[in-house]
């Protein structure tokens, strides 16, 4: 049985939101909270859909009447859970380069309050070459400009037809960048100066951060979930039970869409940098940290490390112990995120390769790790023991092997080529390890300053390397952890 409203009842919502985005990530992620806000709070919500690149999903969507299958699979409450849902809030999908007048429709519809968007990281940017007159411009913004113009044209009421935009793309400030470059366009254009002064003061842009793992569409069982769905899907997306979205923004964002209301894991704030923080730190960091002390130990995968008894009580404890220390949120508050992130860590339903992980440690560690050693020496007074034996333990996996593995290292060719070199004095000696360490840590190409000049740094972390090397990763990290 083909999936469609005709198949199957569904219910049908007022269109409010404009979603520009029709991918797994939006779907999984705004589709699902607006249908929960639909349920729990009477929200009365539905959304169109723009396709933000000539080729995309939108005849597939519409085949189905904007219906899709949506699996959510992690821990909850310390068990693994698979809950189901058919998301009903899509109302339609336009393609702009072959339905323009459809497009503009929708910025002449007063219903439309909100707009969101995910066009991917490169999505908000600037393109010199978008033309006011180009029936379809080519970059996001600029679409996005041509749409509010015709609003502002077309609604009487100036004073009430703003929106608030929700940026979702993976970049810092991403509200703030989507104005500046919205700006930039109007000038390039010469549009009047009444529009300009409604473009910044009757929309609210917001900088957001958002959080789930989508793992897409299950190419690989479509057939058996289809069966066990009872109709066709061509659209069924699964992702992880954990979500958050912050967002930053004045106090009527939260009048305007009230997710908390509906008790999902959505935040308001007049700042979301410490959020930022907090995910960088400790998700992110803990990913980073995890990488080399697993591939070290024999582990493969996430899921693996944290059901380990020495790796996994090392995970836990620099999440609890010396990240959450840098970062200014309430106590209570991180110690939930850090269950929360060891939950997601521990989440069955999903394989992560450490080795797919890797790619790139040494820039990583230094964006995702190295702000927690410095912040932590500076409030603490006292060096991070268990973050630096993550630090040792990237400079041995950088050696390429280890009690007998070889590693595919994935790096810039001229720093794998550094510690190439930098490798070929080890002796076994402590000496050697000693100059090892000395030169990783001056390689300011990477860390951005040379970590020989923190007091003690070198001395704990040539140490870790020599005992890594001649007694063993889990001989060390047990007496890193005191067992």
């Amino acid at each position: 049985m083909k999936l469609n409203r005709n198949t199957i009842e569904s219910s049908k919502y007022t269109t409010r939101v404009l979603q520009f985005g029709e991918g797994n990530f939006l779907r999984a992620f705004v589709d699902w909270i607006v249908f929960t806000m639909n349920r729990e709070i009477n929200f009365d919500s539905g959304v169109t859909l723009v396709q933000p690149i000539e080729k995309g999903l939108s005849e597939l969507i519409n085949d189905q009447d904007g219906l899709y299958t949506l699996f959510l699979q992690g821990i909850k409450n310390g068990e693994p859970v698979r809950d189901k849902y058919l998301i009903d809030v899509v109302n339609n999908c336009i393609n702009p380069y072959s339905e323009f007048e459809s497009y503009m429709e929708t910025a002449r519809d007063e219903n439309i309050k909100i707009i969101i968007s995910n066009t991917t990281e490169s999505g908000i940017a600037y393109l010199k070459e978008d033309r006011k007159n180009d029936l379809v411009q080519t970059s996001y913004p600029a679409k996005l400009l041509s749409w509010l113009y015709e609003r502002y044209n077309t609604i009487e009421d100036k004073e009430n037809s703003g929106v608030l935009l929700l940026s979702c793309e993976l970049i810092e400030n991403n509200g703030d960048n989507l104005k500046r470059i919205l700006n930039t366009i109007a000038s390039d254009w010469s549009l009047e100066e009444d529009f300009i002064k409604w473009l910044n003061n009757n929309n609210i842009y917001c900088n957001t951060l958002v959080d789930r793992i989508v793992t897409g569409f299950p190419r690989d069982r479509i057939d058996e979930i289809c069966e066990e769905l009872g109709y066709s899907d061509n659209l069924v997306v699964e992702g992880e039970q954990f979500h958050l979205w912050v967002i930053e923004g004045p106090k009527e964002v939260r009048e305007i869409f009230p997710a908390d209301k509906a008790g999902l894991n959505v935040v308001f704030t007049d700042d979301l940098q410490n959020y930022r923080t907090r995910k960088v730190r400790v998700l992110n960091g803990a990913h980073t940290s995890m990488v080399p002390v697993g591939l070290l130990s024999g582990i493969e995968t996430v899921g693996q490390a944290v059901g380990d008894d020495l790796v996994g009580k090392y995970i836990d404890d620099i999440m609890k112990e010396e990240i959450s220390a840098t970062i200014d949120l309430p106590e209570a508050e991180l110690k939930v995120f850090v269950a929360d992130v060891m939950d997601r860590f521990r989440n069955p339903y999903i394989k992560h390769m450490l080795s797919a992980i890797s790619l790139n440690s040494n820039s990583k560690y230094e964006t995702r790790v190295l702000p927690s050693i410095l912040d932590y020496i500076k409030i603490e007074g006292k060096l991070p023991k268990k973050l630096l034996f993550g630090l040792a333990s990237l400079i041995t996996f950088y050696r390429g092997s280890y009690d007998g593995k070889t590693f595919d290292l994935k790096d810039d060719k001229s720093i794998l080529e550094k510690y190439t070199k930098i490798w070929t004095v080890w002796d076994d000696s402590l000496e050697s390890a000693e100059k090892i360490v000395g030169e990783v840590l001056a390689m300011d190409e990477i860390w951005k300053m040379n970590l020989n000049d923190v007091d003690g740094l070198h001395k704990m972390v040539s140490e870790y390397v020599y005992s890594i090397n001649i007694n063993g990763i889990k001989k060390t990290l047990e007496t890193i952890l005191e067992l």
